[in-house]
């Protein structure tokens, strides 16, 4: 076997301390053989024969690549070891040293190193061939021709010279491959055994072949080289064919671990393979996928010696073979695969048709890898998403549901619902944009202040929760509660200014239940702490005036409206000077077949969550206009006020319903006044305003209601086109002293300088009436003139009216005839401010 091996000159150097002592060796058995030759003078007759036969085996070679080296395939080791067993051993080494050194200077190259070790080596193999055959006392055929020895023991002479010459030309060979590719000798010596094992037996084969025909014929010997040929021809296809198949199933194995949906796995198992498939030095595959890094893998078939950017990989040189990864329509191009050799390396026609297919397949996999993480990556997206706030990053309301449920079987858990103080002023002074930074900033002031284990969320809005998770005692819970408000107490700085946040908290605590039950808990606790202005209040069962009962109203109103079990009573409002009625007050009772009268703090906030609002508020409405007819077919046309709930006003169909009911009952709209919240009103939102914009279109008159206890303001009274201001009774049962006292003047003065009607609400006794009229307040409504009665009763004692005089409730303050007329719109209302003294009627 013949193995040329290509070298650069800094690794000759190297490589003479083995190939100097292989051409020492087959320079003494040279010299040997020269010395021992003229025993066999009848013989030399013979010497151009196998001579002939070793030059004339360089044009029957197969070559083998493995990785850098070339292993080429020649008949030449069958001839030699054929003529150690026809010819003495100066024979054979003399004309292998002869054959080798013609080749070697036919050859191209002219490298010492590389001729010196292809000549040494072949003659140390042919002198250990010849010489193992001389050991066993076996006389060479030729020798004595007139003797023709058993067939057995020629052929077991070939067996031994075939293993004399494997031995040595191994061990020499792979010794060299070892230091030329860095490996280990003992792994040289196993490395590439299944090919190298068919050459072997075809060198055996033509070895054997040879000396049977001698022994059938010994002029047969002169077709010798045909047999070679022959020989040598079908060991080459059925190598060639070996290989093809093997590198079809490798190629196979290799794509079937592209399958994994792993990026990883796929380069990795991709550079392995390569190297094995291509029988490479080192395999790297660079990619660039359309998001992400640049990423490099490199392998030497057996490590991966290198995993991460191009830019920090070692330099690696030696011979490269690129490909691009692109899919068989030639698009896709997301990188490439490069096959690294040691020496020039020149790949096969079906080497390269291979890597082509592999390439191919390893850009499917990669586009599939990516395809995957990029679908995983939104998978895992979405999934935060769905369990994440979008402004703070904090954990939802779902994610806490959640991991509540998990820790409550673990042991005590606290629940604290956090709501922000005043922050709705924020977003009306400051803009949304700075109540977003206070959320976040609030959020990551929580975060920071819970431990390992605790859950922090937002559930909307300016309220925050905190599940703190395995208390040793639920008294910490409270301990806890205060220290993670302490979190909250430094200023917030927001450009130029500093904002102070001050929060409520309901704490509560289980170690059982459901998630739900507990937030249930801490949200009445919390409704307490704003209620009674506590920092933080720990829910206590006493307290909670949730019932049952009360839960299942919501299943009632259906039935409710249907049978009418929503009842209005009537409040009058009197002109204070004159004691007479101008307008009523409609205030809705249910009547519960069950549970008797419920007030509407009761039962709103129930209807105000389900589909019943619009269905209500038109029997409600209904009603009012009713009273209103009836008590003007009587000759007292006087208006009615109607509280509107928020929620209606968010509805643009509100105004053609109530339009549609003032036409059925016959009513004027301006027998109609809304009364409207301070908290609706300071909305902004566009909705509301076309809402209020249309009512005012129509005629129907538009009431502040409980005007201070909000946070109105003179830009809300300039946007909000209001025809009434009404103050509230807290703060007319306290006008003696000196803050509510200041916000009834206030108002009173404010109503008179805007042209508005002010009502005081929750008049009780004679001199409250006498004060506010002093003050400039015209009109008012309380116990001191009539509590809340039905419509018809209301008629009735307007018929009978006060000392006779039909339409009042109380007696007048004065003598005097001047009466003040109601404004019925924005423009009129100034006109009466600036015309005093002017008749107010209804």
């Amino acid at each position: 076997m013949q193995r040329p091996i290509g070298t650069d000159d800094a690794t000759n150097r190297r490589l003479w301390r083995l190939v100097g002592p292989v051409v020492v060796g087959a320079g003494i058995a040279v010299i040997a053989a020269l010395w021992l030759i003229t025993n066999y003078g009848g013989l030399a007759l013979f010497l151009p024969l196998p001579t002939v036969l070793v030059l004339g085996c360089r044009y029957l070679r197969i070559s083998i690549r493995i990785r850098s080296a070339n292993t080429g395939s020649t008949p030449v080791s069958a001839v030699i070891i054929a003529t150690a067993v026809f010819l003495p051993p100066p024979f054979v080494i003399l004309s292998v040293a002869i054959g080798k050194i013609v080749d070697q200077s036919l050859n191209r190259t002219h490298v010492p190193v590389k001729i010196g070790f292809n000549i040494g080596k072949e003659v140390l193999a042919g002198a250990a061939a010849a010489f193992a055959c001389a050991v066993t006392g076996f006389e060479p055929l030729l020798v004595h021709t007139d003797r023709v020895d058993p067939l057995t023991s020629a052929l077991s002479a070939t067996v031994v010279a075939f293993l004399a010459y494997t031995v040595v030309d191994e061990l020499v060979s792979q010794g060299l491959f070892a230091m030329l590719t860095g490996t280990p000798y003992r792994q040289r010596l196993v490395a590439d055994w299944n090919i190298l094992a068919v050459l072997r037996v075809g060198t055996l084969g033509i070895a054997v072949a040879t000396v049977v025909l001698y022994h059938v014929n010994q002029w047969l010997l002169f077709v010798l080289p045909l047999l070679l040929w022959c020989i040598h021809l079908a060991s080459g296809n059925r190598i060639r064919a070996r290989q093809g198949n093997e590198a079809w199933q490798r190629l196979a194995e290799a794509t079937d671990e592209f399958n994994s949906v792993d990026q990883t796995a796929v380069l990795h198992a991709a550079v392995r393979k390569a190297a094995a498939l291509f029988s490479t030095d080192e395999v790297e595959v660079q990619i660039r996928p359309p998001t992400g890094e640049t990423r490099l893998v490199r392998s030497n078939g057996r490590d991966i010696l290198y995993d991460g950017t191009p830019e920090d990989a070692p330099s690696a040189g030696g011979f490269v073979i690129p490909i691009s990864l692109e899919s068989y329509r030639g698009d896709a191009d997301l990188g490439e695969l490069r096959l690294r050799f040691r020496a020039p390396v020149k790949l096969t026609e079906r080497e390269g048709y291979t890597l082509h297919t592999f390439a191919a397949a390893l850009c499917t996999a990669i586009r599939n890898a990516s395809t995957f993480a990029e679908t995983q990556r939104l998978a895992d997206s979405h999934a935060r998403a769905a369990a994440q706030d979008p402004l703070t990053r904090l954990a939802n309301r779902r994610k806490l549901q959640q991991y509540g449920d998990e820790v409550l079987a673990q042991g005590i858990v606290g629940v604290l619902l956090i709501d922000l103080n005043h922050f709705k002023e924020v977003n009306d002074t400051l803009g949304h944009s700075a109540g977003d930074r206070v959320l976040t900033t609030v959020g990551e002031r929580l975060s920071a202040a819970v431990r390992e284990g605790d859950l922090v969320a937002r559930f909307g809005g300016d309220e925050f929760a905190v599940i703190l998770a395995n208390l040793s005692a639920p008294a910490l819970a409270e301990m806890r509660a205060h220290a993670i408000l302490d979190a909250l107490a430094p200023p917030i700085h927001l450009d130029d200014m500093r904002i102070s946040v001050e929060a409520s908290c309901g704490v509560t605590t289980a170690s059982g239940g459901t998630i739900g039950e507990l937030l249930r808990r801490a949200d009445v606790a919390l409704y307490q702490a704003k209620q009674d202005g506590q920092r933080v209040v720990v829910y206590a069962h006493a307290r909670d005036t949730a019932d049952i009962g009360t839960l299942t109203l919501g299943g009632d109103l259906a039935r409710a409206v249907a049978e009418g079990q929503f009842v209005v009573n009537f409040q009058p409002i009197v002109d204070l000077a004159t004691g007479q009625v101008i307008a009523a007050e409609a205030l809705t009772r249910w009547h519960h077949p069950d549970r008797g009268d419920l007030a509407p703090d009761r039962f709103l906030p129930a209807i105000e969550r389900s589909g019943q609002l619009s269905a209500f508020a038109d029997a409600v409405l209904d009603q009012a206009l009713i009273a209103v007819s009836q008590w003007a077919d009587a000759g007292h046309p006087i208006p009615v006020a109607v509280n509107v709930s928020p929620r209606s006003l968010l509805d643009l169909s509100f105004p053609d319903a109530v339009a549609r009911r003032l036409a059925a009952r016959g009513v004027q709209s301006s027998s109609l006044i809304i009364e409207l919240t301070e908290s609706v009103t300071l909305s902004k939102l566009e909705v509301v305003d076309d809402v209020l914009a249309a009512l005012r279109d129509q005629g129907i008159r538009l009431a502040l209601d409980d005007f201070g206890t909000g946070f109105s303001s003179l830009a809300t009274l300039a946007r909000v086109a209001v025809d009434e201001l009404k103050i509230d009774r807290s703060f007319v049962a306290a006008m003696n002293t000196s803050a509510p006292g200041a916000v009834v003047r206030s108002t009173i003065d404010l109503g008179r300088s805007l042209g508005l009607v002010v009502v005081a609400e929750g008049i009780e006794r004679e001199d409250q009436r006498q004060q506010l009229w002093e003050l400039g307040c015209p009109a008012g409504q309380g116990h001191l003139f009539a509590r809340a009665m039905p419509a018809d009763r209301l008629l009735a004692a307007l018929r009978r009216g006060h000392d006779g005089q039909p339409g009042c409730l109380a007696p007048p303050l004065h003598d005097t005839d001047t009466v003040i007329r109601l404004p019925r719109n924005r423009r009129s209302r100034r006109s009466a401010a600036a015309e005093p003294g002017q008749e107010w009627t209804p």
